[in-house]
């Protein structure tokens, strides 16, 4: 798609051919909160955003149901548009925080946790020194 195109969206960059592929719907859709995701409106009654209260947990708003597969304001970032536009990867270690650990309790999130539980458990009982 080029700029010339009447399909033209300006919040939409332009994705290599690798990147279109698969990517899910070019138009708007309603996430499973009700909420209208890629019609250039910010403010749904619905979303979480519009009743956030002190207790709400952040996390309610993260996961791909959040983010429209073409129109997201993310893939503006210069790292999103070299990765997308250009197939440039971006350099290791540039989102990482120097003090905190920005991926804390992320596998709880999606699930992971509980597999990488499992999976610690298991290979500790493997290292039993009785065992040997």
């Amino acid at each position: 798609m080029s700029k010339d195109d009447s399909s033209y969206d300006p919040f939409e960059i332009e994705f290599l051919p690798q990147f279109r592929k698969g990517r899910g719907p070019r138009e708007p859709f309603v996430n499973e909160y009700g909420v209208v995701i890629g019609d250039h409106e910010y403010d749904s009654p619905e979303s979480p955003l519009s009743q956030w209260t002190e207790d709400t947990d952040p996390a309610i708003m993260a996961g791909d149901q959040w983010v429209h597969p073409f129109k997201d304001v993310g893939f503006h970032t210069a790292e999103n548009r070299d990765y997308f536009e250009r197939g440039i990867a971006p350099a290791s270690g540039i989102f990482m925080h120097p003090q905190e650990n920005a991926g804390y309790r992320s596998g709880e999130l999606s699930g992971h946790a509980a597999a990488d539980e499992e999976e610690s458990s298991a290979d500790d009982a493997d290292d039993n020194p009785k065992d040997r």
